[in-house]
């Protein structure tokens, strides 16, 4: 890779103004805020939190599962990724949205969510009870996101340092300062950039564990707990690892619109989307496998607190969603991914990926609206379009502040993927 090739890159990693994140991202949240007020102080309060409650499961899935993928590329020294990795690691701003909105559940939206697993309290062991009460169940679904995004924030940091002491030549606007003030003791030396590189490697195995724990508990929480007799020890792998597949397909649409914010369209190379394509079929595969095992023992036990949950959503007015989401989760992708020429094309990779990400939404729909709704089927209006156009708009926003606050693509791990190509 010659000097200029490197001086392009870092001058390209700090341009990237990403206008439509923030305007579509600030249009969306103030409109979807608006709307959700208007229906929490109205007749549709009570839909407008479940919508809220399904919304903040999504992204927050979304945003975790795309630092796991920055995690487990560190894990395992990948070094194909390194044009694109950024693009997932700049989704951690979106963990203080989550957060606050886990705050938010468990205060003003308790009841609303809630109030029909208060009720089945009473019949419970003691120690069910005492694990599904609200003090205890808010303590350790808001602990174990701070924990969460916390480790994933130190994560990230640790791999946007070395690359912000590189690049902070060509930062002449107000960033300069902070770049200035960030790596002034960060070592250069390659001593200290070994000793980074250990920082990383310590925090991605831990922020794995985390990922996995944290991931089950509000899967248990958020979902399980809304029919607290209903239980399936497979539920937490399938999100975690559904919210996986997610972070991937997402990816795939970022790094397609990173590429013209940063100009770097002749980088990000068919064999980078080959690469990446091939993930999101494996995890396409994996997930429709974890839903398999999931409802073959369901149906085998043929017990009427397991059944329930699955009839509820297999059968009756809530059957149209649940096809949707296996012809969107599954079929539609199967058949896209598995093709070489379409993990390759600029246009069916996000094609498949944005299919794939809408009946992601789905499937969260589906797993939490038929246990807490008192409406006969699925219903989507106002109170339904705020929660989502507030969390979307807070996810844009989130992610747009931090790409034109850090550098969207890492000159030193871009290199490394460039040469091992060139050597191909």
């Amino acid at each position: 890779m010659t000097d200029q090739d490197r001086q392009r890159l870092a001058a390209g990693s700090v341009s990237g103004r990403y206008g439509f994140f923030m305007g579509a991202g600030g249009l969306f949240a103030v409109l979807g805020l608006v709307l959700f007020i208007l229906a929490v102080i109205g007749e549709g309060s009570v839909r407008a939190w479940h919508a809220f409650h399904v919304n903040w499961l999504y992204f927050t899935g979304l945003a975790a599962g795309s630092l796991a993928i920055v995690a487990v590329h560190k894990i395992a020294n990948a070094k194909w990724s390194g044009v694109i990795i950024r693009f997932s690691e700049a989704t951690v701003y979106f963990g203080v949205v989550s957060v606050i909105g886990a705050v938010l559940i468990f205060t003003l939206g308790y009841e609303a969510i809630y109030g029909q697993m208060e009720g089945q309290l009473h019949g419970m062991s003691h120690g069910k009870a005492l694990w599904l009460s609200h003090g205890f169940m808010a303590a350790r679904v808001i602990g174990g996101l701070v924990a969460l995004f916390t480790v994933g924030w130190l994560l990230v940091r640790a791999d946007v340092l070395p690359d912000m002491a590189a690049v902070k030549d060509h930062v002449q606007d107000g960033r300069r300062a902070l770049y200035d003030q960030w790596t002034a003791s960060h070592d250069v030396s390659p001593a200290g950039a070994a000793r980074n590189e250990v920082r990383i490697h310590r925090l991605a195995p831990g922020y794995v564990v985390l990922y996995a724990l944290v991931a089950t508990i509000v899967a248990f929480d958020g979902i399980m707990a809304l029919q607290p007799h209903w239980f399936s020890n497979l539920l937490g792998g399938w999100y975690f690892m559904g919210s996986f597949l997610g972070g991937h397909t997402l990816l795939v649409l970022l790094l397609f619109y990173g590429r013209r914010q940063l100009g770097i369209q002749d980088l990000v190379t068919p064999k980078q989307r080959h690469d990446l394509g091939k993930l999101c079929f494996g995890f396409t595969v994996f997930w429709a496998y974890l839903m398999w095992a999931q409802f073959l023992v369901i149906w085998y036990g043929n017990l009427p607190e397991e059944t329930g949950f699955v009839f509820a959503r297999l059968w009756g007015p809530w059957r149209p969603i649940g096809t949707v989401v296996l012809i969107g989760m599954f079929i539609i992708p199967f058949w896209g991914f598995i093709s070489v020429a379409a993990k390759m094309s600029r246009f069916f990779l996000p094609f498949f990926a944005t299919i794939s990400l809408v009946s992601l939404w789905l499937e969260r729909y589906l797993l939490v609206t038929p246990s807490v709704t008192a409406e006969a089927g699925p219903a989507f209006g106002l109170p339904e379009l705020g929660p989502l156009l507030l969390f979307l708009g807070a996810f844009l926003l989130a992610y747009g502040v931090f790409a034109r606050t850090f550098p969207m693509v890492s000159p030193r791990l871009a290199a490394i993927t460039l040469a091992k190509e060139a050597g191909h």
